[in-house]
């Protein structure tokens, strides 16, 4: 069974479905809260010009995920990318969410749905983080993932390399 990487996936605090050319107002209207992008390498990525074209490369990587709460809003997006079937890796990243949702437990939830779907098929996810930017760290170590060492990121800048391991026991059947 091939990766799928937009699968729709539902927890009771959010859900994921793939990233459509109609989600652009919503998911906009998220991005442009400048706060969310104080920590980021893109730190200007609320502007228009900025997130539209962060939105086509978004629907052109074949990856993207659209976050919603239980009511079905809008709430953040998120990514798998470099799916490595030979290394048995796959990325997630280029997450955000509306900062009402930040501090709770909608991230890590997020995160496990993404991370269960993901073992099915891989040993191992790697998030890629700027050097500065302590929140999304933060948010790694809590949901378990471990530093381990730098990779560049698809800009060819450096990154903190964080993973989070199959968890023994689980089998992938992909």
């Amino acid at each position: 069974m091939p990766f799928d990487l937009q699968p729709v996936l539902r927890g009771d605090l959010v859900g994921v479905r793939p990233l459509r050319p109609a989600d652009f107002d919503e998911l906009h209207e998220v991005a442009r809260d400048p706060l969310i992008w104080d920590q980021h390498p893109v730190r200007d990525r609320h502007r228009l010009e900025v997130f539209t074209r962060f939105f086509a490369a978004s629907l052109a990587s074949g990856g993207a995920l659209v976050v919603t709460s239980t009511a079905g809003d809008v709430i953040g997006s998120s990514r798998f990318h470099g799916y490595d079937q030979r290394r048995g890796e796959v990325e997630i990243g280029w997450t955000f969410l509306a900062r009402s949702h930040w501090g709770g437990q909608t991230n890590g939830q997020l995160k496990a749905l993404m991370l269960g779907h993901a073992f099915r098929f891989v040993e191992r996810v790697v998030f890629l983080v700027g050097p500065d930017n302590r929140r999304s760290q933060r948010a790694l170590e809590k949901i378990g993932a471990v530093r381990v060492g730098i990779r560049p990121d698809a800009a060819g800048h450096d990154s903190l390399l964080f993973e989070v391991r199959r968890p023994a026991g689980s089998t992938k059947s992909g």
